[in-house]
């Protein structure tokens, strides 16, 4: 007899190779009076195919607008906050009942960050508290019903690492490895949540002069490497390079398969001290390499999924101080890739369209194909074998 279509299907399957995760790429967007109201800017959103919005100011009205149209949507608690969230779980409750329960889930809202930066700025009271805030949000949330949220807090990358190169050498640093982000990562792991962290590749490169300006932007040379010669992997990219330090130095912390989250990441495109890196030109050089090869499928060489999420640094200017972990001289940057009227300051394919397949996907493709002919040849004309072995 032969076998079923089902169950042929089915054994098939277990040969191809198995689906990594896509990686989500995400923007990052701030409102503002001189801005287009949050329809339009929604409305380009789904033109561009984006599907995933950071939403440092939560405004309830802003939320309420990304109603039913499925993008998803990371919120921010403020710094200022974290005191009193952590002291009680009705504030958090409070916050939780202004800006997510009346929306969701109409409003596609999957990730709270509970204060960004907080380490940046110094404060180690608000740092200590950052756990039992989170803890506090987390266990708000799951009362009303609503455990699809990953609750965290966000990091900047060059606040927290000891080294980024090689990453089989990166390790968190102390103190706030042993008060904040170890206790961290034992709740992450209780909650099945994500670490966030913004990551900036460009702040590296200004801080360590000997990387070259393609390895930060994408650009494919032969030598256009680095080697980390503990583990013999070869970098591409300082973005790699720097999710690999975050996940190596989780590792170190006892914690190996935390989902990483690249919270904000970006290149500016102005420097009001006229910086030669900070260039429209090498803004684009960035962002369409890191999508290009997000999009890939390639990952990182600790994590063949990568990042679980990244959130491109910003849709409009917001004339940030230089503050990515850089001095700032007074400094203000432009990090936007949208002019104010929503036109394009460079063009970004979101979708990737048009761009070669990488080997990997060749190969996927011709594996599958041969597959399925195998396959509906045993359906047709049964086991050829099984003929053979007759005689």
């Amino acid at each position: 007899m032969r076998p079923s279509l089902s169950l042929i299907t089915i054994l098939s399957l277990l040969f191809l190779p198995s689906a990594v995760t896509a990686t989500t790429i995400g923007v990052t967007y701030i409102s503002s009076p001189t801005l287009p109201p949050p329809e339009q800017v929604i409305a380009n959103f789904l033109s561009l195919k984006i599907t995933a919005v950071r939403l440092p100011v939560p405004d309830p009205d802003i939320i309420r607008a990304f109603s039913y149209t499925n993008i998803s949507l990371f919120l921010a608690i403020p710094n200022s906050l974290i005191p009193s969230i952590a002291a009680n779980i009705s504030a958090a409750s409070l916050w939780l009942y202004g800006h997510v329960i009346p929306f969701y889930p109409r409003a596609h809202i999957t990730a709270i960050s509970v204060g960004t930066h907080v380490l940046s700025q110094g404060d180690v009271t608000s740092a200590d508290l950052l756990v039992p805030a989170i803890r506090n949000v987390y266990l708000s949330l799951t009362a009303i019903g609503i455990r699809q949220i990953t609750v965290s807090t966000t990091f900047s990358f060059v606040n927290i690492m000891t080294t980024s190169f090689p990453p089989s050498s990166a390790e968190f640093q102390q103190p706030a490895n042993s008060f904040v982000i170890k206790p961290l990562l034992d709740l992450l792991t209780e909650t099945n949540s994500s670490f966030f962290v913004s990551l900036y590749p460009y702040s590296v490169y200004k801080l360590r002069p000997e990387i070259p300006i393609g390895f930060a932007l994408f650009q494919q040379h032969a030598y256009n490497f680095r080697e980390d010669t503990v583990t013999g992997v070869r970098y591409r990219n300082l973005f790699d390079l720097m999710v690999d330090a975050v996940i190596a130095a989780m590792v170190v912390a006892g914690h190996e398969n935390i989902p990483v989250v690249v919270a904000d990441t970006g290149w500016p495109c102005f420097d009001s001290n006229h910086e030669v890196e900070a260039r429209d030109v090498y803004s684009k050089m960035y962002l369409q390499g890191l999508i290009n090869h997000v999009r890939s499928g390639k990952g990182t060489p600790l994590r063949k999924e990568g990042a679980a999420e990244i959130y491109i640094y910003e849709v409009f200017d917001t004339n940030d101080a230089a503050s990515m972990g850089l001095n700032s001289d007074g400094a203000w940057q432009n990090w936007g890739f949208c002019y104010p009227n929503m036109s394009m300051k460079f063009e970004i394919d979101f979708s990737n369209g048009g761009f070669p397949l990488t080997e990997a996907e060749d190969g996927m493709i011709i594996t599958c194909l041969l597959l399925s002919l195998l396959v509906w040849y045993v359906i047709l004309f049964g086991n050829p074998m099984a003929t053979v072995n007759r005689y």
